[in-house]
């Protein structure tokens, strides 16, 4: 493909003169419930950035693909959207294990992989840029809350994966250092639901309240069982990282009342610009969720940095240059203000290409929405190695060992 005058225009341009990206998360199977609300908030700011002029006057033209809840399908999905497609990066993933599918695959063919939800840390990658929290952003505070205003003993449920374990290994350590006792520790394989047995054990070991990380359609599993065995968050709540307010609409909000989450987004925050977000996407042909939650905006951040970081990269170094790595280069240290993020102001770490991000609790009232309970007074930088110091420390280029060697893509 040729400009004017024979400069070669980038490989990332179509013919038609548009940019094109992926999106590749599951609209079908267990996961679906949290998934597929993140591929129609992107739609949406698709169809929002291409009625008004597109991206530095490109037009944008998603590719979507169904992840399916299944980890081969994703591997698939990122193999088809890089060389088939050729897009200038993917936006997508929920769990820790579609994240570890594709990634070493984006990393082989040197593409960009936007991932849009909290995770463990203990990661290195060179070709990604994640929007949502780490274990020092929300578990960190959100634990030690727990044991002072409802007790020392914990009992942990989780899906069986490397998220709810590795999470689980942070908040054993946030639980000790508050005081707290761990009384039990269970796990679900993804996308099951007998939860019986667990909760049986629960009232043999008499917790105070029940740190979840159970995701999907499990987790619906979990709280109808919860339900089922006789609790009530007075005598026996929940804490979460992942229970928003898509899954308390699909239940009911009886099932969400009085039970706790952690997270730097709810839809009820009170600022103009969560404000418009919530009522314009709501209104749209892509608002069928009914309601925003923390995996939607992170999503939407994704976009507003994928947006900010062309432009720059436009400006500095023209179209020619437009290639994933370039785009990641010039997403380091990015921010986005109050007036464009619905969470408030945050930014892109320049190192580790993790968020900044204002850590938030709430619980649950009787219209399904978050009451904020606590917010802390600053941004908080990302941690990956918060447990792991010993490991060194994440760099835009690799892991940085103790020893001075360097490790890339590093997990």
């Amino acid at each position: 493909m040729q400009l004017a005058h024979g400069i070669s225009r980038s490989p990332w341009i179509s013919k038609q003169n548009t940019i094109k990206i992926g999106m590749l998360w599951s609209l079908t199977g267990h996961l679906s419930v949290i998934e597929k609300p993140s591929r129609d908030v992107g739609l949406f700011w698709v169809d929002n950035v291409n009625k008004n002029g597109g991206i530095a006057g490109f037009k944008v033209e998603p590719i979507v693909i169904d992840a399916r809840s299944d980890m081969k399908t994703y591997r698939q999905g990122i193999q088809e959207l890089m060389l088939k497609e050729n897009v200038l990066a993917t936006f997508g993933g929920y769990t820790s294990a579609s994240r570890r599918a594709v990634m070493p695959l984006v990393t082989l063919n040197n593409g960009l992989f936007y991932y849009p939800t909290c995770y463990e840390g203990r990661e290195c990658w060179q070709h990604i840029i994640c929007t949502g929290p780490i274990a020092n952003q929300h578990s960190y505070d959100l634990i030690p809350y727990m044991v002072k205003h409802y007790g020392p003993r914990a009992y942990f449920v989780g899906s069986n994966y490397v998220w709810p374990k590795e999470s689980n290994r942070n908040a054993q350590r946030w639980l000790e250092n508050a005081g707290g006792s761990l009384v039990g520790e269970s796990y679900m394989p993804l996308g099951l639901g007998d939860f019986g047995p667990i909760f049986d054990n629960v009232k043999n070991t008499s917790p105070d309240w029940i740190f979840s990380t159970v995701v999907g359609d499990s987790d619906l599993y979990l709280r109808k069982e919860y339900i089922k065995a006789g609790f009530t968050p007075d005598m026996l709540p929940t804490a979460s990282l992942t229970t928003s307010e898509m899954e308390v609409k699909r239940m009911g909000a009886e099932f969400g009342e009085g039970h706790i989450l952690s997270a730097p987004y709810f839809q009820s925050l009170d600022n103009s610009t969560n404000h418009k977000f919530v009522e314009q996407f709501l209104a749209s042909e892509y608002g069928e969720s009914g309601v925003t939650h923390y995996n939607m905006e992170e999503t939407y951040l994704t976009f507003l940095y994928f947006k900010k970081a062309i432009e720059n990269l436009i400006e500095q170094e023209g179209e020619t240059a437009i290639s994933p790595v370039n785009v990641r280069r010039y997403s380091a240290g990015l921010e986005l203000t109050a007036q464009e993020s619905p969470e408030g102001y945050v930014r892109i770490d320049p190192d580790n290409f993790n968020s900044w991000l204002t850590p938030k609790i709430g619980v649950f009232n009787s219209k399904g929405q978050i009451d904020l309970l606590f917010q802390q007074d600053q941004l908080i930088p990302p941690n990956p190695y918060i447990l792991y110091p010993q490991r060194g420390g994440c760099t835009a280029i690799g892991l940085q060992l103790p020893n001075g060697k360097l490790v890339r893509a590093a997990s």
